[in-house]
Formats: C-alpha cells, structure tokens, sequence
C-alpha cells in the first residue's frame, strides 16, 4: 500500500476522529520517507500530523519511538513529542476493534492511531531554523544537547527498534542492490568488489572496538534534523532541539555525533572536539568510538543507496533523484567507496587528527 489514497481530506478526517479538528487549511511538509502535513485547527493550534509509509515500520517499533520522545521531553530534553490522542477515538477508518487495540501496546498512552491501512501520528507544530555549525558556542551547544538525550538513551535499551549492526546493516545493502538488479552491468564488478572491500573494513572497525557500550539514540542526527531556536525563553543564543525520532535505534553514542563532523581532518577534528566539550558535561564518551567515524560513514553511504532502491516505486523518489540507478552514479559511488577505503585503512587521505 502506497499513499495515492492518502487525499487532503482523509487527513483532515483523522484528525478528526482523534478530537483535532482542523479549519480546512492545511499544507503537506517535505518528507521522502514519511507523508506529513500542517494542519491549522478550528481552536487556534497548529499541529503536524505524520503518516507512517506502510510496511517500514512494526506498531511495536512506532510506540517504542514514541515513548521514548515522551520519556526525553519529561527529562525537560527539548524535543517534540507526539500528542496523547483521545483514547476513544485512537482507531479510525475501517480498523476492526481488535486490530484498534493492537495499536495501543500495554501500559503506553495512546499516540498512534489507525485512518484505513494508515497510521498516523500528530505533534504540535514547532518551528526553527538549520544552525549554523561556525557559530562560536553552538557546537558545544548541539553536544550538550546530544549528551542530555543519551544520558536518557542509557536508562534502558530499545527492544523493538532497530540495532545498529554494521556487518548485518552492510551485507543487507549489498545483497538487496545486487539482487535487485539495480547495479548497471558495466560497473557492477568493480562497485561490487569495492562495496565488499569497504564493508569488511567497516567490520573490522566495529570488532576492534569492541566491548562496544550501545545506547537509545536519535539516530539520524545530521545538521538538518537539528532545529535551532532562538526566543526569550532560550536566551540570546537560542538552543537546538528535534521535532522527529523516526530514525531512533540502539547504537554507540559516536552514531549522533559523527554527521555533524564532516570536512578536512583540522576541520573535523576541531568540531568533535567542540561537539565533546559540551557532550560530556552530561554523558561519558568512549574515545575508541572516534576510530568508527569513518567506517559509519562507509556504512551509510552503502545503506542510503539501498534506501533510495527500496523506494523506488514510490513516484517521489524517480522525481528527486533522477541520478540513482545510472552508470555515471555507480561509477561515482565506486570511487567515494574507494576514498573511504583508503580513510579506514589509514591512507594517504586518512583523516588522522579524528584519532587524535
């Protein structure tokens, strides 16, 4: 199921039918992997409602991330969490009542509801801006803020959701491209032979590290998921804070920190050090981690082109990315999988001041 029936007034209806009643205005947001959409209410309020792509996630993993946001923003961590829908009303659209209860696990607050085959979910509206990473102070700032965030990710694991595990997560990729026939003929053996080459160099990072301490983490924390809010209750210099956690997942802490690292090695290295200075005011940061930088960026790179080929039945994903799938984009990805290889194995192009 896609979302070619997902129309403008299904939305409105389900907000409906969870007590949020909408003025007839609404404006659909930015999000390839996620249908979401700002909703102006009768009462004023202005909230987004996030419906979930079928089939990428369980009821299970989805209240997990949910309790998780609600357990941050009770610790006064400044993020978003979604809203307590009326409990009455948390199923609607042609869900049968047993299948509504199923959307409530044990013991958590009722914040998934159910419009037809979609599930949604809804959060007020809060607004900001992208930071600007050369700012004095708002590195240190950002790490605090990531540093608050574990020091609630330790409490306990996720159970549900996904577990970062760098062999698993990058044969996956591999054999889905691979299999999939999405390689072009041309390039697939040397892109499959560096993609192999890469991985096991990724691995045996990970092994290296190990006993390697994993946490809850944001997961996806790179500068665009990282709004920046600047009002008299947050002082001159404003403060960061996240409005979503769909990418949440069990890993070591180096997973929130290293996407907001990249440049040159001096450039790199500077700004772990000022994303550090504030991180552990509140959480303990392993050094050995700082080693796995380059090798999650390897994994990345292979994990994000079997997640634009998973999508690519999706009408979105063709219109925004025309490059993925041609020979010119596997040729690239062979050579930027060949730099990394050369980065993890301490090459010419390593970036050794991470290691410093």
């Amino acid at each position: 199921m896609g979302y070619d029936d997902l129309t403008p007034q299904q939305v409105l209806d389900a907000l409906d039918a969870v007590g949020l009643r909408g003025d007839g205005r609404i404006l659909q947001l930015n999000s390839y992997e996620n249908r979401v959409f700002q909703v102006f209410l009768e009462d004023g309020r202005v909230v987004v409602a996030k419906f979930y792509r079928p089939g990428r996630w369980s009821d299970a993993q989805i209240l997990e991330e949910h309790a998780f946001a609600l357990e941050l923003a009770e610790a006064e961590v400044p993020v978003v969490p979604p809203l307590l829908l009326q409990h009455e009303a948390r199923a609607v659209g042609h869900a049968a009542a047993d299948r509504a209860q199923g959307l409530v696990l044990k013991g958590e607050p009722p914040t998934l509801a159910l419009l037809g085959g979609h599930r949604f979910a809804v959060a007020a509206r809060c607004a900001g801006r992208e930071p600007e990473l050369d700012e004095p102070g708002t590195l240190e700032h950002i790490g605090r803020f990531i540093g608050r965030l574990h020091a609630v990710g330790r409490r306990r694991p996720f159970e549900h959701r996904h577990h970062l595990d760098a062999r698993r997560d990058g044969e996956r990729a591999i054999v889905l491209l691979l299999e999939g026939g999405f390689v072009t003929p041309a390039e697939r053996p040397a892109w499959q032979a560096t993609a192999e080459g890469a991985l096991a160099l990724v691995t045996a990072a990970f092994a290296a590290a190990q006993p390697l301490a994993t946490l809850r983490l944001h997961g996806d924390c790179h500068i665009g998921n990282v709004l920046w809010r600047r009002d008299g209750e947050l002082g001159d210099h404003g403060a960061p804070h996240v409005v979503d956690l769909d990418d949440a997942m069990q890993g070591p802490a180096v997973q929130d920190l290293w996407m907001l690292v990249s440049g040159d090695a001096a450039t790199m290295a500077r700004r772990l050090d000022a994303l550090l200075a504030g991180y552990e005011a509140f959480s303990d940061f392993d050094d050995r981690e700082r080693t796995l930088i380059e090798p999650l960026r390897t994994l990345r790179m292979l994990r994000h082109s079997a997640w634009l080929a998973e999508r690519w039945r999706d009408p979105a994903f063709p219109l925004n990315f025309p490059f993925f799938g041609s020979a010119a984009y596997w040729s690239q990805q062979t050579t930027q999988l060949r730099e990394q290889i050369e980065a993890m194995s301490g090459g010419p192009g390593a970036r050794h001041a991470l290691d410093a």
